[in-house]
């Protein structure tokens, strides 16, 4: 990925709570010599190390993870478009996000793994409903049956790039402007870089 030297996050809690917020990734390898990208939900370990998830056994991508071992894992957050009409000089308009790059070796993970894979992954997304589900209070036969139809997965992580690209490179003038419009056109993702961006200069006021 490339990374702008005032834009890389080397924080690594910072990034991986953002992995853990954002862990709906796209996993991408290579199948039959051409890239594969499949979106699929995956869980970051406490100590950082290693990304576990599954994919469909009727995905081409499961069948290559023991010959193509080298894998990516992408994870986006909060996103805009940032006009360059904001500024108070002439420039060209822009994007900005926040993003990580996670690279791997990925394993095959069966039996006792997958299931407390598939129990970790059910219980973070489910610990907050009104009435939560978990894969131990489902049947036995069921859970063998469902997870024969699924490929399960461990990455050990070689390395993480983060980038947070949020205006670093503007003035206190124009960096406060693309706050103010961002919170003025009002949509998610706007209000949502607008909030990264005042936690990034918490000093500024808007």
């Amino acid at each position: 990925m490339y990374l702008h030297k005032y834009s890389v996050n080397q924080n690594e809690a910072e990034v991986h709570e953002f992995i853990r917020q954002n862990g709906f990734g796209i996993l991408v390898t290579n199948v039959d010599g051409k890239p594969w990208a499949t979106h699929t939900p995956m869980i970051l370990s406490n100590d950082g190390k290693y990304l576990t998830g599954h994919v469909s056994r009727a995905n081409a991508q499961g069948r290559v993870f023991r010959d193509e071992p080298e894998v990516l894992a992408i994870f986006q957050g909060p996103h805009t478009y940032i006009s360059s009409s904001w500024y108070d000089h002439e420039n060209v308009p822009t994007w900005n996000y926040i993003i990580a790059h996670a690279y791997g070796k990925i394993k095959i993970i069966e039996g006792d793994e997958l299931f407390n894979s598939l129990k970790d992954l059910v219980y973070k997304y489910e610990k907050h409903s009104a009435r939560p589900v978990s894969v131990e209070g489902m049947s036995p036969d069921y859970v063998a049956r469902e997870m024969r139809g699924i490929v399960g997965f461990s990455i050990e992580i070689s390395n993480i790039e983060a980038s947070y690209k949020l205006s670093q490179n503007r003035d206190d003038k124009n960096y406060k402007e693309i706050i103010r419009q961002l919170k003025a056109r009002g949509d998610h993702q706007s209000l949502e870089i607008a909030k990264k961006m005042e936690n990034l200069r918490k000093k500024i006021k808007v």
